[in-house]
């Protein structure tokens, strides 16, 4: 049984996790696949955003525990999770995560490297860790408190005790909630809706949005300046401004 489930309609590729005897837990497997299906949507034109989605009660538990528990210091330190980590991040394409149940640890962690969260009204995020003598490590620490505020990072963090769809979405760490039936057609439509943009402009707007939480001010002023000049030697944006000028929808071609 495929850990990771692919559909595309039109330019949107919806991954769903696939692992609902573990809770969708994120094993090592799941996460390569993971990876490397975001690694090939990468480089198909023929895709303009991505949805990941889990099932109904879960996005994904956590990571799993029976693999994490074989694991003593040399072989943490030697765990190629960081490189997975690290290749999902590269990813540059609008990324969407559709969120029912669920998204605790490793799955809350992934929503954190999403550009954007849809929850259902059912959605629970949280970081328990520390209840396992733990913490988290693959970024919820250093995301989770440049989304949320450093009340409620400390609180999620330091508790372990996860908060809800409406919490979530008070705290700027959600888009949007809606009943949890509608989640992933939510999800689909806004990706729809982006999808349709320049692709180069996605990329850069996206850079340039990420270089605001991770730089001050002046650089990533620096930084969205520079991407803005480069926009200007592209198709599309001649495309674009001239299909506003004339009144008629854009043919954006990637280049």
């Amino acid at each position: 049984m495929s850990e990771i489930l692919s559909h595309q309609i039109g330019r949107v590729l919806t991954l769903t996790l696939n692992r609902p005897q573990a809770r969708n837990a994120l094993n090592n497997e799941l996460l390569t696949n993971l990876a490397e299906t975001l690694e090939a949507a990468q480089q198909e034109q023929s895709i303009g955003a991505v949805v990941v989605a889990g099932n109904e009660r879960f996005f994904a538990a956590g990571a799993d525990l029976k693999e994490m528990a074989s694991r003593d210091m040399p072989a943490t330190l030697n765990d190629p999770r960081p490189q997975l980590w690290a290749r999902i991040e590269r990813f540059s394409k609008p990324l969407i995560t559709a969120v029912n149940g669920y998204a605790l640890g490793a799955g809350c962690e992934l929503t954190l490297l999403s550009d954007i969260i849809i929850a259902g009204d059912n959605a629970r995020f949280g970081l328990p860790e520390i209840t396992l003598g733990i913490m988290p490590g693959a970024g919820g620490t250093q995301r989770l408190i440049r989304s949320v505020g450093k009340a409620l990072a400390y609180r999620m963090v330091l508790s372990g005790e996860p908060i809800e769809a409406q919490q979530a979405l008070q705290a700027g760490l959600v888009a949007e909630v809606h009943p949890a039936a509608l989640t992933l057609e939510y999800a689909q439509k806004l990706a729809a809706q982006i999808a349709c943009h320049a692709p180069l402009a996605l990329q850069a707007a996206k850079t340039a949005l990420r270089q605001a939480q991770e730089t001050g001010l002046n650089q990533g002023l620096l930084q969205e300046r520079q991407l803005f000049t480069l926009l200007a030697a592209t198709e599309d944006r001649q495309e674009g401004i001239a299909a506003f000028l004339e009144k008629r929808p854009a043919a954006f071609k990637g280049r």
